[in-house]
């Protein structure tokens, strides 16, 4: 296999003999370094309350002490069911003081899928935030054989009405560590003592886009080496993440993202984590925390340009001229950030100084990104037009790139190093290689996960047997240093023609207009390219009340002839940017939003392409029909 390979400085080899260090650890040391500095904030009956680093490792220290008394032992699966909050991170670094793992799971996973993830990790002990979680594990807990308690934190509904055998109030199970604690009080800095880098320190499931969920492991020795990259200053912001850091913490935190810069860069640079109270309330505690540092899946960036370009739209007429003369300002800015790596010129500089006065202060509050020194967006493609945006008015914007399987550290674009439409370089102890026959990304370093749960033949599908971590995804350096990536290889499409095409690129590029929620590209063996495309609800619903044109739901607004035109608008706008043969022929709208219980969304709000294809199969019969063009 002819390959080309970057330079990466150290290698799995280089970390080889080090002692064990754990999420656990650090949680642990720094507490006694900083005890009075707040680790984390929530809101509790609507006023942040703050937890010291003291705090916060005594009461992981007794909850460490609760999972011994339940039985849990080293190389156990706990489980946790739950949106995030302090407990997540609590039970989280406690299971990895005892040497056990910890499997998330989605809050939004119906209960046939918790089920399964149940019992393919073999949890012990589950933590469920409420109600609606402990029925859905009730309903299948006879299908959880190794299930043996299920730990439930907010008791309506559910205490003095249940009597599972299973069932333990928090407070309950905190009793119980504070018992066995007095009674054994060495038994955790033991445990901790014997860890292992080899130890499993979480299980994390994949999004399951073409079919089961499948379990990574990943070790202590992969969790440090994500953390020490993304906090040692040489993998992230410059300078490097520290105390006086504020997150908000909003993204599942089973997803390995989330968990990265949540618990792994807290308990590793010591930065503040703010717990967001719910996944509607994002806007509203961005403004209120104001964070320094922030990530976000390319849906996040989306729907926050979408919602300027509305509030743009129906502003004041002043209002909203003066804020489109300033974004065309921004627009500038941000074209000549992106030729400079990110580097502002003294031009740059002056009309940035004066629209800040103008506008972008007021705006960056708005959004609550008034402070970010450093953001990111991962995890899925981004349309750079998007990227762009943020850039011009004032956010220091960087694609990253990652995966599960090698503990989300690939690549990243770096502060003055930013290549607009690339992931960036690899990651420093990130051997990166790209396969000249095939076109897919491949990556070794101390990241690379220790394999599937109980799925050989799908470890050694992905993992050579020289580390070597087959990622799945198809990519291109750029100038010898960045790489970009040009799709999935499972989604490569080959068109009747012969033309292989890549669909991610088409569809982000329609998702950056601020009425497209959704596109799906299909044309795998087929004559031309056409789409399935969602609208935004909110921004066209809005666009459509602002031209008095009367609509009851949303399937009625998508049938709306105004509406296709609208849409045929943004289709025009990037065909007019490809060759004929990448261009969208025609298209149809989406009748209803994708949803994951119907099977169309992963848990991390992927759209499972084959399963959308397969459900709206009379529109793409339509679309390749006589009169497909209407």
């Amino acid at each position: 296999m002819t390959t080309t390979t970057a330079p990466s400085g150290a290698t799995a080899a280089d970390t080889a003999g080090a002692a064990a260090t754990t999420i656990a650890s650090r949680v642990r040391d720094r507490a006694r370094a900083t005890p009075d500095r707040v680790a984390m904030r929530e809101k509790v009956r609507g006023v942040w309350s703050e937890l010291s680093w003291a705090s916060y490792w005594d009461t992981v220290t007794t909850v460490a002490h609760g999972l011994l008394s339940l039985g849990v032992r080293p190389g156990d699966r706990v489980a946790v069911l739950a949106e995030n909050r302090r407990e997540w991170l609590w039970t989280d670094v406690a299971a990895v003081a005892v040497r056990g793992a910890t499997v998330g799971l989605y809050p939004t996973n119906p209960a046939g899928e918790i089920a399964y993830l149940l019992a393919h990790s073999g949890a012990r002990v589950l933590v469920a935030e409420d109600q609606e979680q402990v029925d859905k594990v009730l309903d299948v807990i006879d299908d959880c054989p190794d299930l043996e308690h299920v730990v439930y934190l907010e008791p309506r509904g559910v205490r003095g009405r249940y009597s599972h055998r299973a069932l333990l109030h928090w407070d309950d199970f905190l009793a119980l560590g504070t018992a066995h604690r007095v009674a054994h009080p060495g038994a955790v800095d033991d445990l901790m003592a014997a860890a292992a880098d080899t130890d499993l320190a979480t299980l994390i499931y994949t999004s399951g886009t073409t079919g089961r969920p499948k379990g990574a492991m990943l070790t202590n020795a992969n969790v440090d080496f994500a953390v020490r990259t993304v906090t040692d200053g040489a993998g992230l912001a410059d300078p490097p993440p520290g105390p006086g850091d504020l997150i908000l913490s909003y993204l599942p935190l089973c997803h390995v993202a989330e968990r990265v810069f949540t618990t792994w860069s807290n308990a590793g640079a010591g930065m503040q984590v703010n717990f967001a109270e719910s996944i509607a309330t994002v806007p509203a505690n961005l403004r209120e925390v104001q964070p320094t540092l922030l990530f976000g899946v390319p849906r996040i960036w989306e729907k926050i340009l979408a919602t300027v370009t509305t509030r743009i739209a129906t502003a004041s007429p002043l209002k909203r001229a003066v804020a489109r003369f300033w974004l065309r300002v921004s627009d500038r800015i941000g074209a000549r950030l992106v030729a400079t790596g990110g580097r502002h010129t003294p031009a740059t500089r002056l009309a940035y100084a004066i629209g800040w006065l103008f506008c972008y202060r007021a705006l960056r509050e708005r959004i609550g990104m008034r402070r970010v020194r450093y953001a990111a967006s991962g995890a899925a493609p981004i349309a750079p037009e998007v990227l762009r945006f943020f850039m011009g008015i004032g956010v220091p914007m960087h694609e990253v790139y990652g995966m599960t399987e090698n503990s989300a550290v690939a690549t990243g674009n770096h502060p003055g190093r930013v290549k607009l439409g690339t992931v960036g370089e690899p990651q420093p102890g990130v051997e990166l290689r790209i396969d000249e026959a095939t076109g897919e990304i491949l990556t070794r370093s101390p990241g690379v996960f220790a394999g599937y749960r109980d799925d050989p033949a799908a470890t050694a599908a992905v993992l050579e047997p020289d580390g070597w971590l087959h990622t799945g995804d198809v990519g291109e350096w750029v100038d010898g240093t960045h790489v970009r990536i040009t799709g999935r290889a499972k989604d490569i499409m080959i068109t009747a023609g012969g033309k292989n095409i890549g669909p991610a690129g088409i569809e982000n590029e329609l998702k950056a207009s601020p009425y497209v929620k959704e596109a799906v590209l299909i044309g795998d063996r087929r004559p031309y390219l056409v789409a399935l495309i969602g609208i935004e609800p909110d921004t066209v619903g809005q666009w459509a009340q602002a031209r008095r044109l009367a609509y009851t739901t949303y399937r009625d607004l998508t049938t709306k002839p105004e509406v296709v035109e609208l849409v045929r608008t943004v289709v025009d706008e990037v065909n007019r940017r490809h060759p004929p043969v990448e261009q969208v022929k025609r298209f149809r709208l989406l009748p209803k939003e994708l949803d994951q219980d119907d099977g169309e969304l992963t848990a991390t709000q992927k759209v499972r392409r084959e399963a959308v294809t397969r459900a709206f199969a009379d529109l793409v019969d339509d679309l390749y029909g006589p009169g497909g063009d209407r």
